[in-house]
């Protein structure tokens, strides 16, 4: 877990410190999810297209033109019209006067862009409730020449650009050295719900909401801004006209006029983009909330430690499989957020997720080829192959530190070994040793049984541990049965006795810290031994224990009561029949 802790903490930091790529990428995820709300039914958008500028033989249109322009969108039924245009020069026609008393027709807004002049417009009456904010200042605006300001609304038209390039929102309030100035979208709200003030309610945060009279509160983000819903509201042209009863935003779409702006729905002319910030405010657009942070960093910490805990405790193919349905969930969650006009990002959170999984499950599957390595290097050679590699299948098999299991253990020794040694060279023993000890093991393991170790000429092997064998008892007397006809058929000059006993033992890896061994400790071993080194006085080639016998199938006959080392009582002992 601690490697998870320090991945998340260095995965934190772009989150913290709003990265610009990871900024890029919560936009983007944004624009993927937001869904488009149908049009509020209140506006249209006129554009003034190519066969426009056409017809009336070039652009900018004579003042005069724009005047019947303006009474013809009244007399189509047209509620008020927002020229999302520039008018700072005089009329080199002489139309101003003119365009001045149409403005004056219907309620109008004419556009205002800010830009770095010092030169501030008349500020609006504003009551601020709450804290006194102090936002970043425009810079100053260009506007519109004197007999046009004076005979309609003036409104800012901004579009700021995020980290992308796109414009996604737009601030309803921005404030001067001297006050507040409202956008282009904002003042056609205001003439339309006839008031002639805004409330700003603030906290500590900065901009909470805006009211406009005849109007819901408005949200915002801290900085006045809001969220735009690129609504597709209906437009028409100057041959159609189609206008009745709603607020008319014009504008050029004439090519090489007005200047394209990028959006997450492509290019758009301001006027259209207008049209949707006025949308926007009528609806409940989406908002980034001021507690944005501290909820993705919560769900990046919580999503993140889960994933590792899962594949920690679960293990590799659960873990995974838990570990994807987290993330899953965490993606569905984020998009019905986000679907609920609430932008809290977790593709961050996902992508963290991913890579923490993908971290956990490369120390788990190292950690795991490792206990495969060490199983098949520690039973290899004792055990049948397909025990092995059940074992690496399942480790959990083999209960690492010891556990109590009943088991049948088996005991063999060599007998002559002395007097072998006398008659032939060291090399010939060695080698009539290790075919002695080839033909036990070969035969333990073909019974199921597992090799434990030797110990000189003789040898240990445990039936029942560590995998689980039903008849275990029957398996090692047939074991020694089976040992005892092989040795006599190889003619080695040699032969063995066994010992097999039954009961409870404490069987796992023993030994130190730095070494250690799987084997078996307990009273059921001990006996065992006993009953082997007792063959030589008993004058039988192999002995069983008594629980031995009475639960196995194999016929034997019991000899007689022995007393042997380390035991208070005798031991009834048997031998197959």
């Amino acid at each position: 877990m601690r490697w998870a802790v320090l991945l998340l903490t260095i995965l934190s930091l772009p989150l913290i410190f709003d990265a610009k790529p990871l900024e890029i990428l919560r936009l983007k995820t944004f624009d993927a999810f937001i869904e488009t709300p149908e049009p509020t039914g209140y506006f249209t958008v006129l554009n003034i297209t190519d066969e426009d500028v056409q017809r009336e033989g070039g652009y900018p249109f004579p003042r005069d033109r724009l005047a019947e322009i303006q009474y013809e969108l009244m007399d189509r039924g047209a509620i008020g019209v927002g020229w999302v245009m520039l008018f700072p020069e005089p009329d080199r026609f002489g139309g101003d006067e003119e365009f001045s008393i149409a403005l004056q027709s219907l309620p109008s807004v004419i556009g205002m862009p800010e830009v770095d002049n010092g030169i501030y417009p008349e500020t609006h009456g504003t009551v601020i409730v709450g804290e006194d904010v102090d936002l970043p200042k425009a810079k100053g605006f260009l506007e519109n020449t004197p007999v046009l300001k004076d005979s309609a609304t003036q409104g800012v038209l901004t579009a700021p650009i995020d980290v992308d390039g796109l414009v996604r929102q737009i601030p309803l309030l921005q404030q001067t050295e001297g006050g507040w100035v409202a956008s282009f979208g904002t003042q056609v709200l205001k003439i339309l719900g006839g008031g002639q003030t805004y409330q700003i309610r603030t906290n500590i945060n900065g901009i909470e909401q805006i009211r406009v009279k005849g109007l819901p509160p408005i949200s915002t983000d801290s900085l006045g801004r809001k969220w735009i819903s690129w609504v597709d509201t209906p437009q028409t042209t100057l041959q159609e006209m189609n206008v009745q009863d709603t607020f008319v935003f014009v504008g050029v779409t004439a090519k090489g006029v007005m200047p394209q702006l990028s959006t997450p729905v492509g290019l758009l002319e301001p006027h259209k983009i207008q049209a949707s910030l006025a949308e926007s405010i009528l609806m409940d657009s989406p908002k980034i909330p001021d507690y944005r942070l501290i909820v993705e960093l919560a769900v990046f910490a919580i999503s993140g430690l889960m994933v590792a805990l899962v594949i920690n405790f679960l293990g590799i193919t659960t873990g995974m499989a838990s570990a994807l349905g987290l993330i899953v969930l965490t993606g569905f969650g984020g998009a019905y957020t986000i679907q609920s006009n609430l932008l809290i990002d977790v593709t961050w959170s996902m992508i963290a997720m991913v890579l923490i999984a993908t971290q956990q499950f490369w120390l788990n599957f190292r950690i795991q080829f490792k206990l495969r390595q060490q199983i098949k290097k520690q039973f290899e050679h004792y055990l049948d192959p397909r025990q092995v590699k059940q074992l690496q299948d399942d480790p959990s098999l083999l209960r690492l530190g010891g556990e109590k299991r009943y088991c049948t253990f088996l005991f063999t020794d060599v007998r002559g070994f002395t007097a072998l040694s006398e008659r032939v060279e060291p090399e010939e023993v060695t080698e009539i040793m290790n075919k002695a000890l080839t033909i036990q093991s070969s035969i333990v393991q073909d019974l199921g049984g597992m090799v434990d170790k030797y110990i000189g000429d003789a040898m240990m092997a445990i039936f029942n541990a560590p995998i689980d064998l039903t008849d275990h008892e029957n398996r090692a007397i047939l074991a020694g049965q089976r040992m005892l006809e092989k040795i006599k058929e190889a003619d080695l000059g040699v032969e063995i006795g066994v010992g097999i006993s039954t009961g409870y033992a404490i069987v796992g890896n023993m030994g130190s810290d730095t070494r250690f061994d799987y084997t078996a400790i307990g009273d059921a071993v001990n006996t065992g031994a006993r009953l082997e080194s007792a063959t030589k006085d008993v004058g039988v080639n192999l002995l069983i224990s008594e629980l031995t016998a009475k639960h196995s199938t194999v016929p034997t006959t019991l000899i007689k009561e022995i007393n042997v080392k380390g035991k208070s009582k005798s031991l009834k002992v048997f031998t197959p029949s």
